[in-house]
């Protein structure tokens, strides 16, 4: 994947603003695809039945009553379950799960892709994402996949592979990077392209907040059982926040300017506060600055997981005749602009156009932004945890992994960290780190 300076002209984005991921003809019969079997069904199975997952499959099957879910998996068994009981209780005429399709373990999504499903949702441990999914697309499953898409260079290689697999065999593959179906920011980037600021010259995204996802330690729990039970604490199963959350802006300001990629990252990041073992081994702060061709845009970009601090979720663009700001929908400058529209979130907006799509015999193709967003927010992360100027193409060539890989995950494996003597995790140490 090599830096990219292409620029989208105003009929491109046109094109594809109403759908962000492009809707494609698929030349297959709807009847393959909306009326599986000839039964007048479209069969999800999910991978993940965290908040996330319930809430695509819920949003799924809210699309229309000929959607049903036939199948569920979970590392652990009594989630799979209970998300199970979830949906039966909320779609109880869509439910069509068996006990011998509630599947548990490191390789749940191979049961599930085994059910009979016509589409599999996959939102559980980000590490397993592109695994899953290319699994899924092998077995000529579409794919809806949640963000972050991965979580490594080894990773993003195989979401690619995924994808252009897809491709081949006509199948739809939609990411969780659900900005892009928002009218409101549709409508701002149309704004942008059509030259209402100018030239972009420096961009600053935030993602600042409080700690997220801090489950605890149940007693009884192995080590191992305990990480993933407390994934988005450990890198090597999530991330950071900077694939985590962070990954929303970056995507967000990569289709702003076009699909330009950066050519180089430095950051900082560490732990200040939040050091206790309940916190894993993730860093409490990051801040990357992107490098762009020519050095004619700087993006500096701030994530933060830390209480009783000042917090902050937004997207800054100035350019060279105004400035852009992305919550707000609105330009001030040479132009002055504001949208006036509805304000929707995309998370529903993104599955009804899946299924919309399915049902018409098309396609949902999300495009090359689901691996370039995706290696941006890791680029930036591993700038931070380095200390180091990082270049794109050394990263992505690397093909690091956060050990182990995904297909070495089996029940039983050793973690790949344990606490130190003060009882808290070892986080990595920037100048004294490297990852590839």
């Amino acid at each position: 994947m090599k830096t990219t300076t292409t620029t989208t002209t105003r009929r491109e984005f046109l094109k594809k603003s109403v759908i962000a991921g492009t809707t494609v003809s698929a030349g297959l019969s709807v009847a393959r695809f909306a009326h599986a079997q000839g039964n007048g069904t479209i069969k999800i199975g999910l991978v993940g039945c965290g908040g996330r997952g319930l809430g695509a499959a819920n949003q799924a099957l809210s699309t229309g009553k000929d959607v049903r879910i036939v199948a569920v998996g979970d590392y652990f068994k009594d989630r799979a379950k209970a998300g199970a009981d979830a949906l039966r209780k909320q779609f109880p005429e869509q439910y069509d799960i068996t006990e011998d399709r509630i599947f548990d373990g490191f390789q749940n999504d191979q049961g599930v892709i085994a059910s009979g499903a016509d589409v599999i949702m996959i939102a559980c441990a980000a590490k397993f994402h592109p695994f899953y999914a290319k699994h899924a697309v092998e077995a000529g499953k579409h794919v809806f996949v949640e963000k972050p898409n991965a979580i490594d260079s080894a990773g993003i290689h195989t979401l690619e592979e995924a994808v252009k697999m897809a491709r081949e065999k006509k199948l739809s593959f939609l990411s969780g990077l659900q900005s892009r179906y928002c009218p409101q920011y549709q409508a701002l980037v149309e704004q942008v392209y059509n030259g209402a600021i100018g030239e972009v010259r420096m961009i600053q995204s935030t993602f600042l907040r409080a700690p997220y996802g801090v489950r605890g330690y149940p007693n009884g729990m192995s080590e191992l059982d305990v990480q993933v039970y407390n994934q988005y604490m450990f890198s090597w199963l999530s991330g950071d926040d900077f694939t985590q959350s962070l990954v929303h802006n970056v995507d967000r300001m990569t289709w702003l300017l076009g699909g330009k990629t950066p050519t180089h990252a430095f950051g900082m990041g560490g732990r200040a506060s939040m050091t206790d073992r309940q916190f894993g081994n993730v860093f409490d702060h990051h801040a990357a600055t992107f490098i762009y061709p020519g050095d004619t845009c700087r993006f500096y970009a701030f994530c933060r997981t830390e209480t009783g601090c000042y917090n902050s979720y937004d997207d800054l663009i100035i350019g060279s005749k105004g400035t852009a700001y992305w919550n707000a929908a609105k330009i001030v400058g040479e132009t002055n602009w504001q949208y006036e529209g509805p304000k929707l979130g995309g998370h529903a907006e993104e599955q009804a156009a899946l299924f919309a799509a399915l049902r018409k015999g098309e396609r949902i193709d999300s495009g090359d932004y689901v691996s370039k967003s995706t290696m941006l927010a890791i680029l930036g992360q591993i700038a931070a945890y380095t200390g180091k100027m990082i270049s794109w193409q050394e990263l992505y060539d690397s093909k690091f992994v956060f050990k182990p890989a995904p297909e070495e995950c089996v029940a039983g494996i050793a973690p790949p960290v344990v606490p130190g003597a003060n009882g808290s995790y070892p986080v990595p140490i920037p100048g004294q780190h490297s990852w590839f």
